[in-house]
């Protein structure tokens, strides 16, 4: 029964999946965002782009000049550009040091177009938040709650950043407000906020456990940024030894490999999947999964392709530095197909590559840390950062 509502919930986000990562996303399973932009990828978008630059400039209805700043933000987003472009273009006077300089401002220019828009003012929030600008994010999410109080997922996002930043009187007074606004939604999401701090807890594997299941199971290999021209980094390979030594050391175990963004012809699964049995895993025991673009469908399209297969428990393979978001994110999409099949959640554990100078420095959440788990989590949950528009 799960297999029938996984495939469900694949359907509805496949048509989502682009060709390329976010320009500020360095893998479908970074650390953290990055600078890097597949913008190579992008394959004719410069001709679209200057249509909208010229939507914005010209005395278009309000309408169409929104809908193109949110073109020009979501360009961005994927693609990356031309930065002194966006500057001499629509933001003049504004000086922009990356993509997601342009994603914010882009935004923010809608909001003045329309300040009632509170989705426009979210998705400002979130840019906020892809810059590490919470405190500008966190006053966005009190302007929506000013002209609309009872918006839980502002309040929400306001509550969960203000546990981030170490304000602990305004994390209780938000869940208390979020109890009063619906008292199931708020339990269901104090639990999944409490699942950060018990992952955090979680001890990492710096080598392939003992007494795994020897039928059934399947080691997950998160993907990293190829290179432009398709090579990958030695993350990338750093976790793909971690996965070779998995594979000897259970042999009847599957190796699901998981990333879906191109470059230079080829996706992160291609070439895992490649220097996997180049390296002498049979190719039968590979699963290649190759539209995701980020953690969080990482998640969704892997564990549809394990339950294809019939795996019944997994071990996430990762950096240490990108571990905790896999196993928050894994873990909450794992409760939500076990619910739509009314089964048990499959257990899920991990194995690293140290990607720190110690263990007792991977051990520690900082706050950089937290605030991208939390985010992600909440695109797990449902919530998207950019309403309407992107995940």
């Amino acid at each position: 029964m799960m297999k029938l509502a996984a495939g469900v919930l694949l359907a509805s986000v496949v048509a989502l999946s682009a060709c390329s990562g976010p320009a500020g996303a360095t893998a479908s399973a970074t650390a953290s965002p990055g600078m890097s932009s597949p913008g190579a990828d992008a394959g004719g978008e410069g001709e679209s782009l200057e249509s909208l630059f010229s939507a914005v400039r010209n005395n278009a209805p309000t309408g169409e000049r929104i809908d193109a700043l949110e073109a020009i933000a979501m360009h961005y987003y994927w693609y990356g550009g031309d930065l002194l472009q966006a500057e001499e273009e629509i933001f003049q006077g504004i000086t922009l040091h990356g993509d997601y300089d342009v994603v914010a401002q882009a935004f923010a220019q809608a909001v003045e177009m329309d300040p009632w828009d509170v989705d426009l003012r979210y998705s400002l929030a979130s840019a906020q938040v892809l810059q590490k600008k919470l405190p500008e994010a966190m006053d966005t999410y009190a302007g929506i709650l000013a002209l609309d109080p009872k918006n839980f997922n502002a309040r929400l996002m306001h509550t969960v950043y203000s546990k981030v930043t170490g304000d602990t009187a305004a994390y209780t007074a938000g869940m208390e407000e979020l109890r009063r606004l619906d008292p199931e939604r708020a339990a269901e999401f104090e639990a999944r906020i409490q699942t950060v701090d018990d992952v955090a807890a979680v001890p990492f594997n710096t080598k392939v456990p003992d007494g795994l299941p020897a039928e059934h199971h399947a080691f997950v290999v998160l993907g990293y940024a190829l290179s432009d021209t398709g090579e990958m980094e030695e993350t990338l390979i750093e976790r793909l030894k971690v996965a070779k030594a998995a594979a000897d050391k259970y042999p009847d175990s599957l190796l699901i490999v998981t990333g879906g963004v191109p470059k230079g012809g080829i996706t992160e699964s291609d070439a895992m999947a490649r220097w996997l049995t180049e390296n002498g895993v049979a190719e039968d025991r590979i699963i290649k999964e190759g539209l995701a673009t980020d953690t969080v469908e990482n998640a969704l399209f892997s564990l549809e392709r394990a339950q294809d297969a019939g795996v019944e428990s997994m071990t996430l393979i990762s950096s240490a530095s990108h571990m905790r978001r896999a196993l928050v994110v894994f873990g909450e999409t794992e409760k939500l197909l076990a619910h739509l099949s009314g089964s048990k959640p499959r257990d899920i554990g991990n194995a690293v590559y140290l990607d720190y100078p110690t263990a007792e420095e991977a051990s520690v959440m900082g706050p950089d840390e937290e605030m991208v788990i939390m985010r992600d989590l909440m695109r797990s949950s449902g919530i998207w950062a950019f309403p309407g528009l992107q995940r």
